[in-house]
């Protein structure tokens, strides 16, 4: 894995958000992947979960956010990258990830 593998997954990520439906999930997720929404929360385990969840929790695909995304470090099948992501127009809600 090097930056631009996890550059390009991150701009996976942001088109699924944009997209209807989640079968675009498929190509950035595993069957068996976990996706933690916050420190404090219960992991949501699983490609069904996850699909569920993230239909739950998004608007839909015509959302208005602004997402950024930088690549802090990759070290072997690692990454880390800092993402911000501002929801409405204006933006009304706003969520810093690492």
């Amino acid at each position: 894995m090097d930056r631009k593998h996890v550059t390009g997954w991150l701009a996976a990520y942001e088109r699924a958000w944009r997209t209807p439906g989640t079968a675009a999930l498929n190509a950035i997720f595993t069957e068996q992947a976990s996706y933690l929404q916050g420190p404090y929360r219960k992991a949501v385990v699983g490609l069904p979960a996850i699909a569920r969840m993230w239909e739950a929790e998004r608007e839909g695909p015509d959302e208005v956010f602004h997402m950024t995304s930088e690549v802090v470090a990759v070290e072997g099948d690692t990454a880390v990258a800092r993402v911000e992501v501002r929801y409405g127009g204006p933006a009304d809600q706003e969520f810093r990830d690492l």
